[in-house]
């Protein structure tokens, strides 16, 4: 290996540390891994480039969705039944990708995380106390159909998932932003391995790279999932607006100027 290859493998070995810390707490790590990994690896394939941020990212959301069960009193009634249609609907989505454009979702995305990002500003009090509002079969039902939506979302197109998980589970489950990032990243966990296994079975995965940066991102995402505890849902809701602030610039510029 090379000063110069050494000296990248630095770069994105410390983009997937600063990735799994900041989507342990509110999702967006692929904000910081994959830009990264466009401007240090030119020459590579996309789609070799989304398969090894799927791979690292995955170890780092294994381990905080792990943390956060270890630390907390996690929604399984919730989490659960979202990440099996998340998982299913995953590869449902990765597959018409294949088949159609997403042209339209590219467009309207960054206005509705703008109504998103309006929303949350706004309402001072959202997110800051935990009170499910379902339970048995309701919250079965509603969790089956959130896990389908988002996960279905995920393999079509992907950016703002964690953001979007986040979001759903305080505006529709009453949960509060920590227990919301708890149950969102055991949903994510079940989208990323869906993905994965398209992107390890056409040979999408640059393993030598994957495996520094997902323990980089394991590191990033034990100290997120810690600094997320130990802040409660108010650092959790003001990282989540940072977040979907920079989605919604990213989205808008690779939308309407490319």
């Amino acid at each position: 290996m090379t000063d110069v290859l050494l000296g990248d493998t630095l770069i994105l070995a410390l983009a997937g540390l600063i990735a799994g810390l900041v989507d342990a707490i509110v999702g967006g790590g692929g904000l910081i891994q994959l830009p990264a990994m466009f401007s240090v690896l030119t020459q590579t394939v996309p789609a070799s480039l989304f398969g090894t941020n799927k791979f690292a990212s995955v170890w780092g959301t294994l381990f905080a969705a792990r943390t956060y069960a270890k630390r907390l009193s996690v929604e399984w009634g919730t989490a659960l039944p979202a990440a099996l249609t998340a998982f299913l609907f995953s590869m449902a989505g990765a597959w018409l990708v294949t088949q159609t454009s997403p042209d339209l979702i590219r467009k309207s995305l960054p206005f509705v995380l703008l109504l998103v990002a309006i929303y949350v500003a706004a309402r001072k009090d959202f997110g800051a106390t935990h009170a499910p509002r379902y339970s048995g079969v309701a919250e079965i039902g509603m969790a089956l159909m959130v896990g389908a939506i988002i996960g279905f979302y995920d393999g079509f197109f992907g950016p703002g998932t964690g953001s979007f998980l986040l979001f759903l589970f305080v505006r529709l489950f009453g949960f509060d932003f920590l227990g919301a990032s708890a149950v969102a990243k055991i949903v994510n966990v079940a989208c990323n391995f869906s993905a994965l296994i398209w992107f390890g079975y056409s040979g999408h995965i640059l393993w030598h790279l994957g495996l520094v940066m997902a323990a980089s991102n394991i590191v990033g995402a034990v100290i997120g999932t810690r600094l997320a505890i130990k802040g409660g849902s108010a650092l959790v809701r003001q990282l989540f607006l940072v977040v979907v602030s920079l989605l919604i610039l990213k989205t808008a510029k690779d939308a309407f100027w490319p």
